[in-house]
């Protein structure tokens, strides 16, 4: 099975250079494009439906060619309705080929989204090749330490560090990131590099993380895609990214490429759905067919051969039929007790 591909963007999710790296994902996702926004941290805005509908309007517009399915996941806040706990909301988790967070608070987004069902989805549907995209909030929100911009920047609290998704903790990666890493809206009056803290507050913030912790710093519009796949990983945009360790930094211009290396020592989880809960991953393996994408008889006899013939371990007639159910457009995707079938 494939991983997915990874992209952080420094800003501007919907400019010009956001949707060259969204035209650059998705020739990797299988058709029909099936896309995902989580609402999340923008959930404690009393607007937080408008925030994400603005994403997914700019998806179906500069994506159009691929004739997106856009969907808006209203899992908004813990002990609600809208909770990214209730399954009952989740539903278009399990078949996104790309799914997208963004703008809102990166504390809010951690703390609402650890240990959710949502979360355990997300990261499920990328271990069986989904591509995910953060920007702005949920950047910082997905790695290991997040810095508290808002609670520094806006309210005044002393420089802490708080614990993220940690989103590459089963990939032995240690990486947070920090998006508007070159921001210069404060002018000569005030240091607003480094998403709005500044260069001192962001050192005292660095100081406090673990010896092996990599700071990953995105310009704004500028973007970082992680093929882990191929080990490798591509600059795109309008500026550069700044790879940081204790006592070094490297920077990556734009339309460049390094190997996933620079990040550290890249670990692929074995088996596949390690450290993920049973029931996130038995929800993904095994989702139904969609109601339109329902296999014809035909399909379900051939693939139902083809189980027999793994479990016989015929691998050659199993690789034949899994051809031949291929042809007429389904693909086969394994699990250990049993199978799903996909559109292609």
């Amino acid at each position: 099975m494939t991983l997915g591909q990874i992209a952080f963007l420094g800003s501007g999710e919907t400019s010009l250079a956001g949707g060259r790296v969204f035209e650059m994902l998705a020739p990797a996702c299988p058709p029909p494009l099936r896309i995902a926004v989580l609402e999340t941290p923008a959930g404690f805005e009393l607007n937080s439906p408008r925030v994400a509908g603005r994403v997914a309007d700019f998806l179906r517009t500069r994506l159009q060619n691929y004739a997106p399915t856009v969907d808006v996941i209203p899992a908004r806040k813990r002990g609600t309705p809208f909770s990214p706990d209730e399954a009952s909301i989740l539903g278009p988790l399990l078949y996104a080929a790309l799914i997208f967070m963004g703008p809102g608070s990166p504390t809010y987004a951690a703390r609402q989204l650890h240990a959710s069902l949502a979360w355990d989805l997300l990261r499920a549907r990328h271990r069986l090749g989904a591509t995910l995209v953060f920007a702005s909030a949920a950047t910082i929100s997905a790695g290991a330490w997040v810095l508290p911009v808002y609670e520094i920047f806006k309210a005044g609290e002393e420089v802490h560090v708080r614990k993220g998704l940690d989103l590459f903790a089963d990939f032995g990666l240690h990486l947070s990131f920090i998006p508007h890493w070159n921001n210069a809206e404060g002018g000569e009056e005030v240091d607003t590099s480094r998403c709005f803290v500044g260069m001192e507050r962001f050192e005292a913030w660095h100081k406090q993380l673990p010896q092996e912790s990599v700071i990953v710093g995105l310009d704004e519009h500028s973007g970082l895609i992680l093929d882990l796949e191929a080990r490798r990983c591509e600059v795109a945009g309008l500026g550069t990214v700044s790879i940081l360790r204790r006592g070094s930094t490297e920077v990556f211009p734009a339309n460049t490429a390094f190997p996933l290396t620079v990040l550290g020592e890249f670990v692929p989880p074995e088996p596949l759905e390690r450290g993920l809960p049973f029931e996130a991953w038995q929800m993904v393996t095994q989702a139904p067919p969609l109601a339109e994408e329902r296999p014809p008889d035909e399909i379900l006899r051939l693939a139902e051969q083809r189980w027999q013939a793994r479990l016989a371990r015929d691998w050659a007639e199993a690789d034949r039929l899994r051809a031949q159910i291929a042809a007429h457009g389904w693909n086969v995707q394994d699990a250990k007790d049993g199978y799903r079938l996909t559109k292609l």
